[in-house]
């Protein structure tokens, strides 16, 4: 049974701290961009390869401290991930985090982790995340490239046609949310079969 609490944070307004600077660290910085392009990030590792230098020289929003992780990087945080090789250490900077009431994501890790990340699909505005609850992130991984295919490339118009339905509505919340239901119903009507 999945319990986890779907939410989409607006990480620009967040400050997010990743440690670690290796393959990992870069698939996470990567992952958190590619969702939200204003997020700040502080970025600690000893050592940090060099396509994430490139993506911090293309962007002010990014912090590099090239040392090994201090308790006190995660001052002023608001949002830890944490991807070093070091399984003892990544424990460890859970615990840290937790004592300052953070959440936090160990990569690879799932009973250490707060939150997870999940495998998205995108298409204009429409954002679609996808969890396993940390079993299976290639099976997300499939199921987005599913997803990616089987939604139809015109949805940004369908929204923003919606939108402007939604803002010409008169009435209280209740009548809109009925009127908004009756409208697109027809997305998802079974065709019937005649015979």
């Amino acid at each position: 049974m999945n319990n986890l609490f779907p939410i989409f944070l607006k990480l620009e307004n967040l400050h997010t701290l990743i440690v670690g600077g290796g393959y990992v660290g870069l698939e996470k910085i990567t992952a958190v961009l590619d969702n939200s392009p204003e997020a700040r990030v502080t970025l600690v590792s000893p050592e940090i390869r060099q396509e994430i230098r490139e993506i911090a020289i293309n962007n002010e929003r990014i912090s590099l401290i090239e040392r090994k992780f201090e308790d006190g990087d995660l001052s002023e945080k608001d949002l830890a991930i944490v991807a070093t090789n070091d399984k003892e250490e990544n424990k460890r900077i859970k615990s840290v985090a937790r004592a300052r009431h953070m959440l936090c994501n160990v990569a690879d890790t799932p009973p250490l982790c707060d939150f997870y990340l999940s495998s998205v699909v995108k298409k204009g505005s429409l954002k679609v995340a996808i969890s396993t609850n940390g079993m299976s992130p290639t099976l997300a991984k499939r199921l987005k490239e599913v997803l990616t295919e089987a939604l139809p490339d015109n949805l940004e118009t369908a929204m923003e046609q919606l939108k402007a339905v939604r803002d010409m509505l008169k009435g209280d919340f209740a009548y809109k949310v009925d009127e908004l239901n009756r409208i697109t119903s027809v997305l998802v009507e079974k065709s019937e079969i005649k015979e």
